[in-house]
């Protein structure tokens, strides 16, 4: 027995020198507060393990979290998936958070059925478990490793509560900014009308325009005889513009997608470059977003067409002599559709003269459906590329944009080739 008691002396001396050392080691690798607080029986503030934050920074993350978005309550996100999925729609076999703040909740699984279908059984399981609570949009799953059986990406479905995925309302100077942007944009398309009756402008005007060396500008009160003459073109300009942002429109209200008010891009070449249209809410699947991106060009284009074949055939009118204009007769050998339409009109002769006598609705038909070509460019965030985006997702995007760009500079280059021989 007193072997045993010394030998569990020894044993505890032992321990006890042990744990001195212990100490010793990580007041010396950490500092003496350090060590006092961790033999304490209250637990440290932070935790060691990870990122080491001060009392600031934890204090600006509890102020985030406090006045940023109201997140989904976790008891609905259980009702919502017993609720919602399943064998017959999509199978969920996974579920994460995202948003900059955690706010939202995607359901990542297994499509069991056509997308749109699913989806919009989903739109209308989620009406009756929660009514107007809860928003719920289908999107490409993120980092998927393969594509979806049933041929495109793989889909997971987000959720967001309704007050955090809707737009807010467009502020004073979002107004403002845009009606100068218009102001600027009816300017150019003016300016367009005027400089397609070149042939009538005082020399003076001429000169400064296209002169690159001409310093001193003409008296600008010489124009204005000239404004009368260029309102049509300036309709038409605008016309197309208005057409294109409501085709845009008239797709979004039924499908319940906001669009924030449109930003006019003014240019002195085509009188107006389209304008910039933002989406303000989630948009609730893929097709959504094909059918609104194209809407928009496709109802431009159509005016533009039309304004253009008008033109001609009032171009070809003796009664509407005095409202021509003279233009090279270049313009029309830039499309071959084009030029071919004008010529089965015009004839083949008017097309072949140094200068053609136009209505300028052709003008505004020609510099609309040029415009409306550029938008459907599959690139970036232009109508064509979101179109892209929303068929193929944003890899094929990326592809596409590559290649576009590729074919952009070949042709320049090749164009430079040919001027220089």
């Amino acid at each position: 027995m007193d072997s045993d008691s010394e030998n569990g002396d020894k044993f505890s001396n032992v321990k006890a020198a042990s744990s001195e050392e212990k100490e010793e080691r990580i007041s010396n690798e950490f500092g003496s507060d350090k060590a006092q607080a961790s033999v304490s029986s209250r637990p440290p503030p932070i935790s060691p393990v990870g990122p080491a934050y001060n009392n600031f920074q934890v204090d600006s993350f509890k102020l985030m979290e406090l006045l940023g978005p109201e997140k989904v309550d976790p008891a609905d996100v259980k009702l919502i998936k017993d609720k919602l999925f399943g064998y017959s729609t999509f199978w969920v076999t996974k579920e994460e958070s995202f948003g900059d703040l955690g706010e939202g909740i995607l359901f990542l699984g297994n499509l069991r059925g056509n997308r749109e279908d699913v989806f919009a059984k989903l739109l209308s399981r989620l009406a009756e478990a929660t009514g107007d609570k809860y928003n719920l949009f289908m999107v490409e799953e993120p980092n998927s490793e393969a594509p979806d059986p049933r041929g495109g990406p793989r889909v997971s479905f987000g959720l967001l509560r309704k007050e955090v995925s809707e737009p807010g309302p467009t502020t004073l100077w979002q107004y403002v900014i845009a009606l100068l942007l218009f102001l600027l944009t009816t300017g150019s398309s003016v300016e367009l009308g005027i400089a397609s009756q070149i042939n009538r402008l005082p020399p003076e005007v001429v000169k400064y325009f296209t002169d690159p060396n001409a310093v001193e500008p003409p008296d600008m009160e010489l124009l204005l005889p000239f404004v009368d003459s260029a309102l049509p073109l300036a309709y038409g300009v605008l016309g197309i513009l208005l057409f294109h942002e409501v085709g845009h429109i008239l797709v979004a209200v039924p499908k319940k997608v906001k669009l924030s008010i449109p930003f006019c891009i003014p240019n002195i070449t085509l009188g107006s470059f389209g304008a910039i249209t933002q989406f303000k809410s989630i948009i609730p699947d893929r097709s959504t977003k094909v059918d609104i991106s194209l809407a928009g060009p496709f109802a431009g284009a159509a005016l533009s067409f039309s304004m253009f074949a008008v033109g001609l055939l009032l171009s070809s009118n003796p009664a509407a002599a005095g409202d021509l204009v003279q233009v090279p007769s270049m313009l029309f050998q830039g499309s071959l559709l084009l030029g071919l339409i004008s010529r089965a009109i015009l004839g083949y002769a008017a097309l072949h003269a140094s200068t053609v006598s136009i209505h300028p609705l052709v003008i505004a038909g020609w510099c609309g459906l040029t415009t409306t070509a550029f938008n459907l460019l599959p690139v970036g965030c232009l109508d064509g590329g979101r179109a892209i985006q929303g068929a193929f997702g944003k890899g094929a995007l990326v592809g596409f944009g590559l290649t576009t760009y590729t074919l952009l500079g070949f042709r320049s280059g090749m164009s430079n080739l040919v001027l220089c021989a």
